[in-house]
């Protein structure tokens, strides 16, 4: 049974509402102002409320007001009576939250079929807020499900850690890192152009995909070859128009080689050397098409060696290109000037490089998906 507020400093009005109310078959519950009316709403969480306009103390339009600006009554319905029939009045009502209009003198018919109609938009409400909840709780559980196929951080024989946080609860960005065997490790990160569900899905088919070694003849330790077959694999005609970037990297831990290929992503960036003032630093990154765009894109491997004390960054363009408070955007430039800027003895911790890009962010969260792999190879210490 819907329960219904009326509040009306006007005793016989108040009575009327109340028992051609109750004939209807709703449970009534009255207020003689508006201060009372907040609380018995607070008590009663009513699904409509009918509420007098002219009252003294709090009106009618203070008393909509205050209860449209408390959450717990986003689905009441709220119905101003009034004499008061100018266009300016009913703007007036529409501003402070009110749904409908009643006017005096009352109506019997009329008073009917705007209940039942608030009452439809109050149910409505109230279904559509319950799907919304069980839609945000199964998109959490995809979420958790997502981060649990993420590897963890590794301590031997290098030092690899990483940030994840997806502009919504489920991204595009998507990374891997595991032993091909005891010597090559393979590392990649890929970033699914769009957000949400359709851009989680095929991230996670690939991760799946490479984790399980599932394209059968296919050389894992050949970047270009992976990325290759990856591009017959996943063209966009077959998957909802959607492609990705990728770069994918296979180490040699014995003699401190990499091998790379990358198609359309930002380049990984490698800084070698102890201190700021005596870094090095290499953009890895090779020609290639985004995965998916087109049957026949090429793609070609880089070679690069790794020098004592180089720490391998590889991350999605939402590190970099983000809006600053002035309306500009952050540039791949200055994003790799803060990575040297933290190429120090002490341990560099991604907190600070995600603290930094927090403060550059205009916005409360990120616009795009925001992934960061750091991959230190030796660990430096204050005597070198």
């Amino acid at each position: 049974m819907f329960q219904i507020l009326v509040i009306d400093d006007d005793y016989s009005i108040k009575i009327l509402l109340k028992r051609m109310l109750e004939k209807q078959g709703y449970e009534v519950v009255t207020a003689s102002s508006g201060e009372e009316g907040i609380e018995k709403a607070l008590a009663y969480r009513p699904a409509l409320i009918i509420c007098d306009w002219i009252m003294p103390g709090l009106t009618g339009l203070e008393v909509c007001h205050r209860i449209k600006e408390d959450p717990k009554f986003s689905t009441t319905f709220f119905i101003l009576l009034t004499s008061l029939d100018s266009v300016a009045d009913c703007v007036k009502g529409l501003d402070a939250g009110a749904d409908d209009f009643i006017s005096k003198p009352i109506e019997h018919n009329e008073l009917q079929a705007r209940v039942r109609a608030g009452l439809r938009l109050h149910q409505l409400s109230r279904d559509l807020q319950a799907q919304k909840l069980l839609l945000e709780s199964e998109m959490s559980e995809a979420a958790e499900y997502v981060r649990s196929l993420l590897p963890f951080s590794m301590t031997e024989p290098f030092n690899i850690n990483f940030r994840f946080i997806p502009s919504r609860q489920l991204g595009g960005d998507c990374f891997d890192y595991y032993w091909l065997d005891e010597d090559y490790l393979a590392i990649y990160l890929l970033d699914t152009a769009g957000h949400g569900l359709k851009a989680t899905l095929p991230s996670v088919s690939v991760l799946n995909l490479l984790r399980s070694r599932a394209l059968k003849g296919l050389n894992y330790y050949q970047p270009s070859d992976v990325l290759k077959a990856l591009n017959d694999t996943f063209q966009m005609n077959y998957q909802n128009d959607k492609y990705f970037t990728i770069w994918y990297g296979v180490y040699n831990r014995i003699n401190r080689q990499l091998i790379y290929a990358s198609a359309g992503h930002p380049p990984a960036v490698l800084v070698t050397g102890t201190s700021p003032r005596k870094s090095e630093v290499k953009l890895l990154k090779t020609p290639g098409m985004p995965v998916g765009m087109f049957p026949e894109a090429k793609y070609v491997d880089g070679f690069c060696s790794i020098e004592k004390f180089s720490t391998l960054y590889i991350f999605s363009d939402g590190a970099y290109e983000i809006t600053k408070s002035d309306g500009t955007l952050w540039s791949l430039d200055a994003f790799i000037q803060l990575l040297v800027s933290l190429q120090h003895p002490v341990d560099c911790q991604l907190d600070r490089v995600l603290s930094y890009l927090i403060a550059q962010n205009s916005k409360d969260a990120f616009d795009d998906d925001l992934s960061i792999l750091q991959i230190k190879f030796d660990e430096l210490s204050l005597g070198d």
